[in-house]
């Protein structure tokens, strides 16, 4: 598959006019995908943020003329119900023809749970919940008068009017082996995040394929898409000091519990500030910069969307623009 670049619009850094010009810049740039995250309520309570990403993904729509819109990655289950979701996605798609992709995962404690008042499921009802969910939206794309009853979900003589011509892809995000599993018996395309380890992400890999063979499918049909965290910036000191805002990243999963509230994020993520830069590929040096991107791609990924952790996004943006990009193009095709 060709090598896309995306840019990463972190919706919960950013209020939503903002963000909309970072990613008109972007595709300026010359990236190829603009990807949003679908927060509830950010990872930090003060000078957080979080816009609604189905209004957002419109305005991005009309303010640009060719990247692709999609989510990084929006929950179905819980805070938005799937039928929903059909519905929103169909009109984006049929807005935007052939530029729409539906990125979905099994969510986040403090997006579903506050919104919703629902208890926080245990990962098997969470992966079952999502399957579910993306068998009633293709349901709803491709049927008419859909009656659906599901362990979870229910419609009844449900009609989505107005379609894409073209169905809009189903990419799914996988942070371990089952979920990966998932992806390759039913998504469009795999999701998942950098800085997590060489062996993690060979596992990964050999789940979506086994997942895929368990249903005859080819794994080389699946778009493999990666968020690549990079702070690239000519003064390696403030490179490294950008990925402060994004210290949550690097809290471990039992650090994190299950926490829903932003501020007890945020006093976690303030603990942890001094490690922050580790989930981060942090460096002066646009050749080493470019290698470390470029071990992903040699990893079979070919969308790589990259998160800049600064609040400086202008800054980021035209560096890498400049330095990055066409050293990615060129080890591609040379």
């Amino acid at each position: 598959m060709p090598l896309r670049l995306g840019y990463k619009a972190s919706a919960e850094q950013f209020p939503p006019r903002q963000l909309l010009d970072f990613a008109v810049a972007a595709e300026a740039h010359g990236f190829d995908i603009i990807a949003v995250s679908d927060h509830f309520q950010p990872w930090r309570h003060h000078g957080g943020h979080a816009p609604n990403a189905l209004v957002w993904l419109g305005a991005l729509g009309q303010a640009t003329e060719r990247v692709t819109l999609s989510t990084s990655v929006l929950t179905p289950t819980l805070r938005y119900h799937p039928s929903v979701v059909a519905h929103s996605f169909a009109t984006l798609g049929a807005l935007y023809p052939g530029r729409v992709v539906l990125g979905v995962g099994s969510g986040e404690a403090m997006n579903e749970t506050p919104a919703t008042g629902a208890a926080w499921p245990k990962f098997a009802e969470r992966s079952a919940r999502l399957a579910e969910a993306i068998e009633l939206i293709r349901a709803l794309w491709n049927g008419e008068r859909v009656d659906f009853e599901g362990v979870y979900y229910e419609t009844a003589r449900a009609t989505i009017y107005d379609k894409p011509a073209q169905p809009v892809p189903i990419y799914v995000a996988a942070g371990g082996p089952k979920a990966a599993q998932l992806v390759g018996r039913v998504g469009d395309g795999f999701i998942c995040t950098s800085g997590k380890g060489e062996e993690l992400y060979h596992s990964l890999l050999d789940a979506l394929r086994i997942g895929a063979e368990s249903v005859g499918r080819d794994t080389g049909e699946i778009v493999k898409n990666i968020e690549v965290k990079v702070s690239y910036d000519h003064d390696a000191a403030y490179a490294k000091a950008a990925c402060r805002p994004w210290a949550a990243l690097a809290l471990t999963a039992e650090e994190k519990g299950g926490t829903e509230d932003p501020l007890e994020m945020e006093r976690l993520a303030e603990a942890a500030a001094d490690r922050a830069h580790q989930r981060f590929i942090v460096s002066n040096d646009p050749d080493e910069v470019a290698e470390k991107i470029g071990w992903y791609a040699d990893l079979g990924f070919s969308e790589l969307i990259f998160h800049f952790p600064g609040e400086d996004q202008t800054r980021a943006l035209d560096q890498f623009a400049a330095d990055i990009i066409p050293r990615l193009r060129a080890r591609r095709d040379g």
